[in-house]
């Protein structure tokens, strides 16, 4: 019966992606990204991320490494979530990486990545190292963001990754993995609509779902970053209109866990340029929530945090 599930949510997925392509070819503003286009080979897989190097940036610049969501590429994210825009006013390297099948294998989602067993940890830690070979990105300023199962993804390279991660950024995703030993205590913004149907916010199955995974909670995915982080304290709580922010300031490691709720906001990038007409239409996308500008939040939260080191047995 699982296996049964599995090769339907699979089979879902791919037609979705087929209408997808088909959105994009009959919208009347495509993609138009710009940056270096570079291509690895790892595990035998030959994979592909765009960068864009601003000029002027310093001789150590941050990275942001931004991912797609599921059925998305590098590209329709850099087109979409307005991280160029950072890159050239402050003065840093962002990094568009591609899933395999436009999916990303985040522990229990998504997409041919995961069905296939992709290891898209290897794959981004090659991404972060080849950047600091050839770009000469600060180590200590590494920051990683992404959408719904690029958001799932997030949290799985904090997680597993080998890397020391300054903070992390997911939009619309939860934890899909146990997450028992990441090598440092890791930085958290979160942020979440209250209407996600695709992702929801409470955990479960979705009823715009396309792979039916049974989603963590985000509650639960931040109460397991708490429990890493060591923070002990309360969070403290904002509102402006619908958007409620809880932040939790973790003495013991530097580190801060912070939770946007949009109230009303659906399974989308704050901020973001719409999708089209036709892809909205085709795939029930919900529109970007006009009271908060995501990657400005996520970029002003990166901004002041530095990796910790690790300990001598390369774990926290």
């Amino acid at each position: 019966m699982r296996r049964s599930l599995r090769t339907a949510a699979c089979a879902t997925f791919a037609a979705a992606v087929c209408v997808l392509a088909c959105a994009a070819l009959a919208d009347d503003d495509p993609i138009m990204g710009t940056g270096q286009e570079r291509e690895l080979n790892v595990g035998g897989l030959a994979r592909t991320y765009r960068t864009v190097h601003p000029p002027g940036a310093p001789p150590q610049p941050a990275l942001v490494v931004v991912l797609h969501g599921g059925f998305g590429t590098g590209q329709g994210a850099q087109d979409a979530y307005a991280w160029d825009a950072v890159a050239r006013t402050g003065r840093v390297v962002i990094a568009y990486p591609d899933g395999v099948g436009r999916s990303w294998n985040g522990g229990r989602c998504c997409g041919p990545a995961q069905s296939r067993n992709v290891d898209d940890v290897a794959f981004l830690t090659e991404v972060i190292r080849d950047l600091e070979r050839r770009d000469g990105v600060d180590p200590r300023r590494v920051y990683v963001t992404g959408m719904s199962n690029g958001a799932i993804m997030a949290y799985r390279l904090a997680c597993e990754g080998p890397i020391p991660l300054a903070a992390i950024g997911p939009v619309a995703g939860d934890l899909e993995v146990p997450c028992t030993s990441p090598v440092v205590p890791v930085s958290v913004m979160a942020i979440h609509g209250s209407a996600d149907q695709n992702v929801p916010i409470g955990g479960g199955i979705g009823r715009k779902s396309f792979t039916k995974t049974d989603h963590a909670s985000v509650a639960a995915s931040l109460a397991r970053w708490r429990a890493i982080d060591r923070c002990q304290e309360q969070p403290a709580t904002s509102r402006r209109g619908p958007v409620v922010r809880e932040t939790t300031e973790c003495a013991s490691t530097g580190t801060a866990i912070v939770l946007i709720t949009i109230d009303g906001a659906g399974h989308q990038w704050p901020g973001a340029k719409p999708p089209s007409s036709e892809a909205a239409r085709l795939l029930g996308l919900d529109p970007p929530s006009e009271w908060l500008d995501a990657t400005d939040a996520l970029w002003s939260f990166f901004q002041p945090r530095v990796a910790s080191s690790p300990g001598p047995n390369g774990r926290r």
